[in-house]
C-alpha cells in the first residue's frame, strides 16, 4: 500500500477536531496503565509519585470544569446571576482570607462585584459572624433550629436531600416529614437535593412485596456491580468503551440481608469474576454470620444461570449446586420487572453516588477494599433507613429498639437541638449526624 492511495479528506477541520477527542482519550487510556502498573510494583517512592501525578491531574481537570462554568456564568448580567445565601457567603469570605485574595481577586473568583464583597466585610466587622450565617431572631423555635440544623447538614454532605435529612430528625426523636425539611430549606435559602426524590428504600420494599423476609439471615440478595477507576469507561474508539478489568475498573460483589438490609459479605475482584469466585464470597460471609439464609434471590447473569444452557443442564451449573449442596433455594429476580431485586440495586446506587464518585478511586487492590469496608461499616451503622422506622441496618439486624419520640409537645414548645458533626476514619464523604438537646 502507497501512501497515494490512502483517502485523504477534502475538508480537514472536522477530522481534526475527532482526532483530538481521540488522542486525549488514548492519553487517558495510557495514563491509566501506567499508574496501575506502578501501584502494582514494589516501589513506594514510584507509588508516591503516581499518587500525587494523579491528584494533580484531578485538579487540572477540576479546574477546567470550573473555567468553563465561569464562562457561561459570566454572560449572565450580574443582576440577574442567583444570589448566595448567608452561610455561602461566611464561606466565601472565609476562603478569600485563606486565599488572601483582595476585593478584586475574590470578586472574579466568584462572579461578584468588588462592591458587593466589600459590603459583606463591612457587614461582618459591624454584626459578626451570626449575621451572614443565622437568623435576625434567635433559634429557639422548632422551625428555626429545624431549618438551621439542615442548612449546616447540607452544607456538610450535599448529597443530602429531604428524606434523608428527615431520617437524622426521626432518629433524635423528631419525627418530621420529607416535605416540612423542604419547606424550612427554601425558608432558610437552601433549595432541597432532590425537590422530585426518586424512589427510596421504602418505596423499593412496596415494590418488592413478592419477597418475604420473616427474619435476619431469612433472605439474602446478591449483585455485581463495576465501579470504575477513572470516572467513566466511555472512549471514542469502537466499541466506544474501554475494557471491564482492572486498571480501568473493579467488580464488587454485595451480599445483603433483605430483612434488615445489612450488608453481610462483599468481594472486590480485578475482572468478572466466575461463578465459583462468587460463591466463596457468599460462602465466606455464611461463615461471618453463623447462619445459612433459606433463600439467595440474584439476577440471571452468567455467574448465577446457564443463560443459554438446556433447562435440563442448568441445575448442573456450579451455582445451583452449590445452592444444592447448602440446603439453599435460588431464586431469580423478574427479568424487566421493576422491584424484583430493587433493594439491592438501591444500594448499589448509594454506593457509588456516595462513595466511589465522591473520592479518587484508588488503584492499589487492598485501598479499594479498605474504602469498600468503611463505606458499608458506615452505611451498616450510621446511615438511617426511612423504610426500617429510621433505623440503621445494624440495628435492625440486631433487634434494637427503634428511635423514642421524645418530641410530643407542640412546635413553639418543643425544645432546641443542636447539631454534633464527625467523620468514619477521617473519611468526609462518611459523615455521622447526632442531633441532642441543646443545654
Amino acid at each position: 500500500m502507497y501512501i497515494d492511495d490512502i483517502p485523504i479528506p477534502e475538508v480537514w477541520p472536522p477530522l481534526i477536531r475527532k482526532a483530538i477527542l481521540h488522542a486525549m482519550a488514548l492519553a487517558r487510556y495510557t495514563m491509566l496503565g501506567v499508574h496501575a502498573h506502578i501501584h502494582s510494583g514494589d516501589s513506594w517512592d514510584l507509588r508516591m509519585a503516581s499518587e500525587v501525578q494523579r491528584r494533580d491531574d484531578e485538579i487540572a481537570m477540576l479546574r477546567e470544569e470550573l473555567r468553563i462554568t465561569q464562562t457561561r456564568l459570566d454572560k449572565i448580567p450580574a443582576r440577574n446571576r442567583p444570589h448566595f445565601q448567608r452561610h455561602e457567603r461566611l464561606a466565601v469570605l472565609a476562603l478569600k482570607a485563606a486565599r488572601g485574595w483582595n476585593l478584586k481577586q475574590a470578586a472574579k473568583a466568584f462572579a461578584l462585584c468588588p462592591e458587593t464583597i466589600a459590603r459583606w466585610m463591612s457587614e461582618l466587622e459591624t454584626y459578626g459572624a451570626d449575621s451572614l450565617v443565622q437568623t435576625p431572631e434567635p433559634i429557639d423555635k422548632y422551625p428555626e433550629f429545624v431549618a438551621a440544623i439542615a442548612a449546616r447538614m447540607t452544607s456538610v454532605a450535599s448529597c443530602l436531600g429531604r428524606r434523608k435529612i428527615a431520617e437524622y430528625f426521626a432518629r433524635s426523636g423528631l419525627h418530621l416529614a420529607a416535605t416540612t425539611i423542604g419547606r424550612h430549606l427554601k425558608q432558610k435559602g437552601r433549595k432541597p437535593q432532590h425537590p422530585t426524590p426518586p424512589p427510596d428504600d421504602g418505596a423499593a420494599e412496596a415494590a418488592s412485596r413478592t419477597i418475604k423476609s420473616r427474619r435476619p439471615n431469612h433472605t439474602w440478595l446478591v449483585d455485581l456491580t463495576t465501579v470504575p477507576i477513572g470516572k467513566g469507561f466511555w472512549c471514542p474508539w469502537s466499541p466506544l468503551s474501554l475494557p471491564q478489568v482492572w486498571p480501568f475498573c473493579y467488580w464488587v460483589c454485595i451480599i445483603l440481608d433483605h430483612f434488615s438490609r445489612r450488608i453481610v459479605g462483599f468481594a472486590l475482584f480485578r475482572k468478572q469474576p466466575t461463578s465459583r469466585e462468587v460463591t466463596d464470597a457468599v460462602e465466606a460471609a455464611i461463615v461471618r454470620a453463623g447462619k445459612t439464609p433459606k433463600y439467595i434471590i440474584t439476577d440471571k447473569g452468567t455467574q448465577f444461570f446457564a443463560v443459554n444452557a438446556r433447562p435440563e443442564n442448568r441445575k448442573q451449573h456450579h451455582y445451583a449446586q452449590w445452592c444444592k449442596a447448602h440446603r439453599i433455594k435460588p431464586r431469580f429476580g423478574a427479568v424487566g420487572k421493576y422491584g424484583s431485586i430493587a433493594i439491592i440495586e438501591r444500594f448499589m446506587r448509594t454506593l457509588k453516588d456516595e462513595c466511589t464518585r465522591r473520592i479518587l478511586v484508588p488503584y492499589g487492590f487492598d485501598h479499594m477494599r479498605d474504602e469498600l469496608g468503611a463505606f458499608i461499616t458506615w452505611y451498616n451503622e450510621h446511615r438511617p433507613n426511612m423504610a426500617l422506622d429510621a433505623r440503621t441496618p445494624g440495628e435492625v439486624y440486631d433487634h434494637a429498639a427503634p428511635a423514642p419520640k421524645l418530641c410530643v409537645l407542640p412546635r413553639s414548645k418543643a425544645p432546641p437541638m443542636k447539631l454534633t458533626v464527625s467523620f468514619l476514619a477521617g473519611r468526609r464523604h462518611l459523615p455521622i449526624f447526632r442531633i441532642d438537646k441543646a443545654a
